[in-house]
């Protein structure tokens, strides 16, 4: 999608695109035959980048309102709520926060997350290593059923294609954005390896019992773990709204022309305070956390990080040479299998997930 974007860029002469105004411009100036596509293929990538985030976030409400149980259950033990109260108790802060309208006031925001962030991972790793058994008992693999839940957290966990498209537009010097090494690609092994460190310590010192969030699995009623729970909820709390930025702004730009110039204000107002009760009713509806996070990966993760770039990059090498053999689009119809087992298995292992866990309440 970068590489895309960058070619489309010097071919026009302009500064830089936008992850939509990429699709756009591709299929605008793509074969005749899909150019009366191109604003569907906006709407269509506005869509998948509204899914995205909103899903993402009502995670991000599930793991809050977990964490927030796991602590006040601790400190009042006789006085214990449920999952949905704490969901609506962090109604009212999720919709003041969300109020804020410019990027520049969230930098704050963005900045006491990290440094909770950085605490949370010290504390977490040391109860990790002090809870490691001698002898692990639990199983080393899993069913090959379970495989595509694990595809879709790992979308949903690693990818930040939302995201990826401002760096290398706002970077000094953008030319450095991919490479080897590159700033892309430095920054995705230091991911991986931080995830596998988290994910493999994690299970050997917790096995089949850890949780969605390993934090969720820390004691609940030591201080040093308490401490690690609220500062990783402060963390993504404070996240929540970075994350609603680009959703917000996307469907604000959709609306704003259907909406009376003396009504922009109240119209924000009022859709912000809708998006944030979504998000909060899809928190509720799938409280497990994993599970959650299976659905959005699959369906919303895999289509912006995979499917889209895989066409537009299609149509638009498809006038101007597709390499030799044909390999970029060799290389892309592979792609988009591997994107159409990660939906339809992802999808029919997270629901049956759901369904099969649920229906055993009911």
């Amino acid at each position: 999608m970068v590489r895309t974007s960058r070619e489309l860029c010097e071919e026009f002469r302009v500064p830089s695109l936008s992850y939509t105004d990429t699709c756009e411009t591709a299929f605008s100036h793509g074969p005749k035959r899909v150019r009366q596509y191109s604003r569907h293929v906006r709407y269509f990538a506005d869509f998948a980048m509204a899914g995205v985030c909103i899903g993402g976030t009502s995670v991000y409400v599930s793991f809050v309102s977990s964490s927030l149980k796991d602590i006040f259950d601790s400190f009042f033990p006789d006085y214990k709520l449920g999952y949905t109260a704490y969901c609506a108790l962090i109604l009212l802060p999720l919709i003041l926060i969300t109020q804020f309208r410019y990027l520049k006031f969230l930098v704050p925001f963005s900045i006491a997350a990290n440094m909770c962030l950085v605490v949370t991972f010290l504390i977490t790793f040391y109860y990790i290593f002090t809870h490691i058994p001698a002898k692990f008992e639990s199983s080393l693999s899993v069913s090959a059923q379970e495989w595509p839940l694990f595809v879709s957290t790992v979308l949903f966990a690693m990818e930040g294609i939302n995201v990826v498209m401002p760096v290398e537009n706002e970077m000094a010097k953008p030319q450095h954005f991919l490479g080897c090494p590159g700033v892309l690609n430095a920054t995705m092994i230091l991911v991986t390896l931080l995830y596998t460190a988290i994910g493999a310590t994690g299970y050997l010192a917790y096995g089949d019992q850890v949780l969605g969030s390993v934090t969720l699995n820390l004691p609940q009623h030591e201080i040093f773990a308490l401490i690690a729970k609220c500062l990783v909820a402060v963390a993504v709390f404070f996240t929540y709204c970075l994350q609603m930025y680009a959703p917000m702004d996307i469907i604000w730009t959709r609306m704003r022309s259907r909406v009376e110039e003396k009504y922009h204000n109240v119209a924000q107002i009022v859709l912000r305070i809708g998006i944030v009760v979504v998000t909060v009713i899809l928190a509720i509806a799938v409280p497990d956390l994993e599970l959650l996070i299976g659905v959005v990966g699959a369906i919303f993760f895999s289509t912006l990080g995979l499917l889209i770039p895989i066409v537009v990059e299609t149509v638009h090498k498809w006038d101007r040479g597709l390499g030799p053999c044909k390999y970029v689009l060799w290389k892309n119809v592979l792609l988009l299998l591997f994107y159409i087992v990660v939906l339809c298995s992802g999808c029919y292992a997270s629901i049956s997930a759901i369904v099969a866990k649920y229906s055993t309440h009911l």
